[in-house]
């Protein structure tokens, strides 16, 4: 729990704040220079700040050519960052809520209540929402997903090149807030978030939630429903 502490303290500088957040929210390798033109500081502070989130394990660095050449005259690789795979957390006492998640999901699973926990998460979502309507579009909806910790960001639909607009493309989420749970029972984790969303944004209005797993993200996407299309 130190070391969580340790790095979490790491982000009170607002230089460093800023180039982890950028980093996170591209989902993908990020050179230096751009994120230095990012957060609006030297490349050399940059660097430093960079570096010291990779000495803190919030960021794993790599390096790789950034232009896409390779051989002659391709120039030498650039130090690229991404977001470290580990979690850090900490509670004060300390507490240990991911084994008991991991157990009572385990009995679940044992019990096949996949059914009753997926009606708890609806109307725990539906409670949430209080008396909000749903959604109005995906971007709204993308608001209350970063709230929950989600990381939305709007990515084409299947087959299309790029967006034509927010209701022409899907919501995808770089974050699970149950991912450690989810390894090691996703059916009845991913069904759970699934019914969460539902309830949260509603089931009959213009934005819908459903499976779709991808490595590395939220099982669920969000898109327009087709019912409420042009």
């Amino acid at each position: 729990m130190t070391d969580d502490i340790d790095a979490i303290a790491v982000l009170q500088d607002p230089v460093r704040r800023r180039l982890y957040e950028f980093v996170v929210a591209q989902g993908r390798e990020v050179g230096r220079n751009e994120a230095a033109e990012a957060a609006g500081v030297a490349r050399t502070l940059a660097a430093h700040h960079l570096d010291k989130l990779t000495a803190a394990g919030l960021l794993e660095s790599g390096s790789r050519r950034l232009t896409g050449r390779s051989g002659p005259g391709a120039g030498r690789p650039a130090k690229v960052y991404t977001r470290a795979r580990g979690e850090r957390s900490v509670s004060l006492p300390g507490r240990d809520y991911r084994t008991a998640a991991e157990l009572l999901a385990e009995a679940a699973e044992e019990a096949g209540l996949d059914a009753g926990l997926g009606a708890a998460a609806r109307r725990r979502g539906e409670a949430l929402r209080g008396s909000e309507v749903p959604c109005g579009d995906l971007r709204e909806a993308m608001r209350v997903l970063e709230a929950r910790g989600y990381e939305p960001y709007m990515k084409a639909a299947e087959g299309a090149e790029e967006l034509d607009g927010p209701a022409s493309g899907v919501v995808r989420m770089r974050n699970c807030p149950f991912h450690a749970v989810a390894e090691r029972f996703p059916p009845l984790v991913c069904g759970m978030n699934l019914a969460l969303l539902e309830g949260l944004l509603g089931v009959d209005g213009p934005v819908r939630a459903r499976m779709d797993a991808r490595p590395g993200e939220c099982c669920v996407v969000l898109e327009a429903s087709k019912n409420n299309e042009d």
